[in-house]
């Protein structure tokens, strides 16, 4: 059973950064897609970033140039710059394997402060 455990959200005034980890225990993670979602209040969950195993990476319109996505051995990072308050939201990591599974973590909150 995939397990994705995330980390790094809280509470950021406009123009700060964050830095969210999320750590999957898969033995072949290297071969999985790796992404970030969010969802904010009232709106449906949205595609923020995602790295394949290869490294190739694409970022919503909205945070390209702020959000940088990095993956390491078992573990994905959203490096978040410049955050504005319509970054709020609960930002969730994904993973899908090499069978097209989709796998959810819980959530991590963030809160950007005007």
């Amino acid at each position: 059973q995939v397990q994705l455990a995330e980390s790094g959200g809280g509470l950021v005034q406009a123009g700060g950064s964050l830095r969210l980890s999320c750590t999957a225990s898969v033995f072949t993670f290297s071969r999985a897609v790796m992404g970030w979602y969010r969802q904010a209040p009232g709106k449906q969950r949205e595609l923020v970033a995602k790295i394949t195993g290869g490294g190739s990476s694409n970022y919503a319109d909205s945070v390209r140039g702020r959000f940088t996505i990095s993956r390491g051995r078992n573990t994905v990072y959203l490096q978040m710059d410049n955050l504005r308050p319509e970054d709020t939201a609960v930002y969730y990591c994904n993973l899908v394997d090499t069978g097209a599974n989709n796998y959810w973590g819980r959530g991590t909150q963030v809160t950007v402060s005007s």
